[in-house]
């Protein structure tokens, strides 16, 4: 670029040394005015020149970033797929789980209306306690167990357990306490803490195998066993259910449970 300016002024500088010249069809100021104005022309032909170029390079980065935000909106949509498929299979999951939480729910429903019948209510928290002599449950006993039922009822889960513990802890050995260990299970169900569930209604098998809501922890912890989808502790568990207490009310919604699976 310089050699071709360097070629047009020397062009300008023989056009004014050129007889032409030395007759006088220029003089110096002219002559001056002329360079300059080649000087400008070529200095403007460079700066195109240079313009052209860099607008070249430009463009050409602009494509190579272009490419580059291609590659990365490719790998985002593959991103984006796989995790549309995640979601689908935590989404399959989640309506698995909550149908068995509405199933257990809906047992502990049935189970607290059977409570509220004159029959159920004699059997667990008798309206007139005999003495305490005869082995039932005092009335301090019987209105202190109710008041922890009654958080359960009303939803008050985390209440309800601390209310049924502190059940045990006052009357330890009432007639009521495997009753009270059974509803701690229950309460943890309903927090959807199936661990700790779990643990309360296998406390109560040992401690209390001979109560008569053993059957019922046995089916609460097959319910909590398939929630957590361990299907095959579940279906031991109301295996074992069946023949421990095989004409129990839970024994006959074990056998209708395992017939379910069978059917699946």
């Amino acid at each position: 670029m310089r050699a071709r300016r360097l070629a047009l002024v020397l062009l300008a500088s023989s056009a004014l040394a050129s007889p032409a010249g030395a007759q006088g069809l220029f003089d110096d100021n002219e002559a001056r005015r002329r360079v300059d104005l080649l000087r400008q022309q070529v200095d403007a032909l460079q700066k195109s020149m240079d313009e052209r170029l860099a607008k070249i390079e430009g463009d050409a980065a602009d494509r190579r970033a272009i490419i580059e935000l291609a590659s990365q909106m490719e790998a985002l949509r593959a991103e984006v797929a796989r995790m549309r498929g995640q979601v689908e299979v935590l989404t399959n999951q989640l309506e698995t789980a909550d149908k068995r939480q509405k199933d257990l729910y809906l047992d502990i429903d049935t189970r607290l209306r059977k409570l509220e019948t004159p029959r159920e209510q004699q059997a667990v928290v008798p309206e007139k306690p005999p003495a305490p002599g005869e082995g039932e449950a005092s009335p301090g006993e019987a209105k202190a167990y109710q008041a922890a039922l009654d958080q359960f009822k009303l939803g008050n889960y985390a209440l309800a357990v601390s209310a049924m513990q502190g059940f045990l802890v006052t009357y330890p050995n009432s007639s009521l306490a495997s009753n009270a260990q059974y509803w701690i299970g229950m309460a943890y169900s309903g927090q959807r803490d199936y661990k700790n569930a779990i643990a309360a209604q296998q406390k109560l098998l040992e401690t209390w195998p001979n109560s008569a809501k053993a059957p019922d922890a046995m089916l609460s912890i097959a319910s909590a066993q398939e929630t957590l989808l361990d299907r095959k502790a579940a279906q031991k568990t109301l295996q074992e259910l069946i023949a421990r207490y095989p004409g129990s009310p839970a024994a006959t919604s074990a056998k209708q449970r395992l017939a379910a699976q069978t059917k699946r």
